[in-house]
């Protein structure tokens, strides 16, 4: 079985490829298979999440590329920006991951909200599609950077966390 441990950004070859659903590309231990049958697993630091082409290597050196499988999701698109950012907040305030595009947002299948999205006035199309939603603010793999494939992909704070901060709140008096 190959042990795969180490993240790296960059491999002369690439030994496999392993094809995962965004469930399992979050889990930090997991056994699996490659295509070819041969038994893998998966020993990363808590609270990684492998996102799509991203490269494991194993101690004897072979590396293997992480395919975000094509999954059952509802892409949701909007007349307007406006109406798409209504989408987005009530997604979030329900703390449903979501993936962020150019001009639509995508989640896992969900009836439920998908009658909230239509009633927002959103399209809600069934397609199956590689799932790479947004891992949050405060996340350890949070912010966004490019691959050179048009595409952001969440890594680091997407803002400075502050060590001590004050919450002011209406009843606060004025000083």
């Amino acid at each position: 079985m190959i042990t795969l441990n180490t993240k790296i950004d960059h491999a002369e070859s690439v030994f496999a490829q392993l094809v995962l659903p965004y469930e399992m590309r979050e889990n930090s231990r997991l056994r699996t298979a490659l295509a070819c049958g041969e038994e893998v697993a998966i020993f990363t630091e808590r609270g990684t999440v492998l996102r799509n082409n991203d490269l494991l290597k194993s101690a004897d050196g072979r590396v293997v590329q992480i395919i975000a499988a094509d999954e059952p999701t509802y892409r949701i698109t909007c007349r307007t920006p406006h109406d798409l950012l209504r989408c987005a907040f009530h997604l979030g305030n329900r703390h449903t991951q979501t993936q962020v595009g150019e001009g639509f947002l995508r989640i896992h299948i969900d009836n439920v909200l998908k009658q909230m999205l239509e009633g927002l006035g959103a399209t809600v199309i069934e397609e199956n599609a590689q799932f790479e939603p947004e891992s949050g603010a405060y996340g350890s793999s949070g912010g966004h950077h490019h691959h050179g494939d048009g595409h952001y992909h969440a890594h680091g704070p997407l803002a400075p966390i502050p060590l001590r901060q004050k919450i002011h709140r209406p009843s606060d008096s004025q000083s």
